[in-house]
């Protein structure tokens, strides 16, 4: 980004899942209370996930914690530390902020049959991000896709000029605009920099990428 660049031109597309909301600490119970990892294990997503997968059935025991995490258990899931100081920023400097996430309507291991995007816009309003003194963000500027290429494609029609996402994954999408920043938010520093993209630990990081030049 160019430091200068004048913040009417920024919009900016966050990532929902392990990006504005974390999961680290409600999977890792999750993962322990069925007896699926040791106590010892960090917590975080990547290091549970890769446990658990190593374990009989280990692909399908992953996607029944995911399915629990994102649907019926998703209100004990925390807000990622500093990301409200970041959209608090963005409101300030007067810069457009969207959340596009990569979302179906229902996990396919999911017993208790939850509608994950209902329970991710629960989530939203039990933490406020629809709230004038919390988040602010429009829920008209909230939007779900059923694939990461049509998550890719939303972003690139509300023309944004810069993603921030916790997975490589979305910017190595064939149709991934090469006129959008990319942002990975990795606080674990487990993804290795792709080229073009940015990597930060914390939204504090983020948070003084883009305005640190301005305050």
């Amino acid at each position: 980004m160019k430091r200068h660049e004048p913040v009417a031109r920024i919009r900016i597309g966050v990532d929902f899942d392990n990006t504005l909301v974390s999961y680290d600490d409600l999977l890792y119970r999750l993962a322990l209370e069925r007896g699926w990892i040791q106590s010892e294990l960090a917590r975080n997503k990547k290091s549970i996930r890769d446990c658990v997968r190593e374990l009989p059935d280990g692909d399908v025991r992953w996607q029944q914690l995911q399915a629990i995490a994102y649907g019926a258990g998703i209100g004990e899931a925390g807000m990622a530390a500093g990301a409200e100081m970041f959209f608090g920023m963005c409101k300030q400097h007067g810069v457009r902020l969207y959340i596009v996430s990569h979302k179906t309507d229902y996990a396919s291991f999911d017993e208790t049959h939850t509608n994950l995007r209902e329970a991710a816009i629960s989530w939203m309003e039990q933490n406020r991000v629809f709230d004038v003194d919390g988040l602010g963000v429009s829920m008209e500027d909230v939007f779900f896709e059923p694939t990461r290429a049509g998550k890719v494609e939303r972003l690139t029609r509300l023309w944004c000029t810069h993603f921030i996402d916790d997975l490589e994954e979305t910017f190595l999408e064939p149709s991934f605009p090469p006129t959008v920043e990319k942002i990975l938010y990795d606080p674990h520093l487990q993804h290795a920099a792709l080229p073009g993209m940015r990597v930060f630990r914390t939204w504090k990081e983020i948070g003084a990428y883009f305005f640190e030049a301005r305050s």
